[in-house]
């Protein structure tokens, strides 16, 4: 075998239904999944090790080739080719199109599979469409597990180009209920900016879980077998979700007598999809406050050291907690719910208006379903939001279905008494006072945002309109 060359199974040209570059954990795992699906795959890695790694797991029922040459990778495709990146956001991705576009014809598509930022997808997709190739910007969801068992799949591009990929997608693609969690989203580069949201109501909901953990153990003083069974239970009805059911599982590990949790750092890293969904939103004035405090506590996680001091100059003694588990446990199950609702009320509001900004005319009852199965923010509450968007398909907030504002309404109690607990006691709980913040404003009928209008009119002439009369006002307040 020559050096930087493998070949694996048959050797026919234009021969394989599909081709992924990048020979990674993500990018293997998938290509295992189409071969186990009985598709045609070729494989591309410049890397040699990763090429040999994936050779290793073939079985001879596989039809796949493996190889290091971009032309011998091109010409083993059949037409239109579909070819799919998996390599790291950013440069990568570029360097992996110029690669590969000298040997592609007109027609020929490129799905970028990775977390790339959705104005460099729309950028690929315009570029691409000159040279008369598509570009789908595709999120996907759920881990390396995901990508060789089924994954949530969430595509955005060219409408027609799609169904040329559509077979393969809902073959590898989770099912939830004999349904693909894949369809096409949308045009553009809808398919990265849905997966971009999605990693930002992960983020909020990961930190609603942190923060109730933090409540559990330190303000109620539960120990992490009580945790971790409490997590575990919930996980059985209405909170049921890959993130509770993973939390409940963390909580379980040992070492030795030790539980691992008590021993890994409170410095969390992120790689800023979080960030990128709370500046967008930003962006298009659209309100994401319990993703906006996700992200603040990532980033207040590293300044350890001023934390360490201020914990000393800063002191504050609650006046504790005397209540029965009894009475605890509901209660945070409670909030927990309203709060998870509320931050996926934030992230699909975000969606709604960026189809408007950017032409992506998503369908949100298309979304919440492929989101429901194989992605790291499934959970059975998705069902219902489905459910509202099939009934309402112009619901701009899903807190204005009358099913969904009911079932708030029957915890909010709850969440406020916790509140209470956590404020008394200085237990930090950003997300959850954003979350009771965000519905309290967006339930309210007027807000004290006159008096901002006054104040910038009287700084710097900026103007108001006035609820009496048409018009735009100035006043010399002085």
């Amino acid at each position: 075998m020559q050096k930087g060359h493998l070949i694996t199974s048959e050797v026919n040209m234009n021969n394989y239904n599909f081709g992924i570059v990048g020979l990674g954990v993500m990018g293997r795992n998938l290509l295992l999944n189409m071969a186990d699906n009985g598709f045609a795959v070729a494989g591309l890695d410049l890397d040699l090790q990763q090429a040999r790694f994936l050779e290793a797991q073939l079985s001879e029922e596989h039809r796949v080739k493996v190889t290091t040459q971009a032309k011998e990778f091109i010409m083993a495709l059949e037409k239109p080719r579909a070819i799919m990146l998996l390599v790291p956001a950013g440069k990568p991705v570029d360097l992996a199109m110029a690669s590969l576009v000298p040997f592609l014809d007109e027609g020929d598509i490129i799905i970028d599979g990775g977390n790339s930022y959705f104005a460099d997808t729309e950028r690929r997709f315009n570029e691409l469409s000159m040279l008369g190739l598509h570009f789908f910007g595709m999120g996907i969801s759920g881990g390396e597990s995901g990508a060789r068992r089924g994954p949530s799949l969430m595509p955005g591009g060219d409408r027609q180009a799609y169904e040329r990929l559509r077979p393969i997608f809902e073959a590898v693609a989770a099912k939830v209920n004999g349904e693909p969690c894949v369809e096409f989203l949308g045009n553009g580069s809808a398919g990265n900016y849905v997966k971009m949201v999605h990693n930002g109501i992960e983020y909020g909901i990961m930190q609603l879980l942190a923060e109730t953990y933090d409540l559990m153990k330190r303000l109620y003083g539960f120990d992490n077998e009580t945790i971790q069974q409490t997590f575990e239970e919930w996980n059985r009805a209405e909170l049921n979700s890959f993130l509770l059911e993973i939390t409940a599982q963390i909580l379980k590990k040992k070492e030795g007598d030790q539980y691992l949790v008590d021993l890994i750092s409170d410095w969390a890293k992120s790689k800023g999809t979080g960030k990128w969904t709370s500046q967008n939103a930003m962006d298009l004035q659209v309100p994401v406050p319990v993703i906006d405090a996700a992200v603040n506590m990532r980033d207040m996680s590293t300044y350890k050291p001023e934390r360490l001091e201020a914990a000393r100059l800063l002191p504050w003694n609650g006046p504790g907690i005397d209540q029965s588990a009894e009475a605890i446990i509901p209660r945070l199950k409670d909030a927990l719910y309203f709060a998870v609702i509320t931050t996926y009320a934030q992230g699909l509001a975000q969606l709604t208006v960026a189809s408007e900004t950017y032409g992506y005319e998503l369908d949100l009852q298309v979304v919440t379903k492929v989101w429901r199965g194989g992605c790291i923010i499934r959970a059975v509450v998705l069902e219902d939001f489905r459910k509202a968007f099939v009934n309402q398909p112009g619901l701009r907030n899903i807190l204005l279905d009358s099913t969904i504002a009911q079932k708030l309404l029957d915890r909010q109690a709850s969440l406020r008494e916790v509140l209470k607990d956590a404020i008394a006691n200085g237990i930090p709980v950003p997300a959850y006072v954003n979350t009771i913040s965000y519905v309290d404003a967006y339930r309210s009928e007027k807000l004290p945002t006159n008096i901002i209008q006054a104040q910038r009119d009287y700084f710097g002439a900026h103007t108001y309109e006035r609820i009496d009369q048409e018009g735009i006002f100035h006043t010399l307040w002085d």
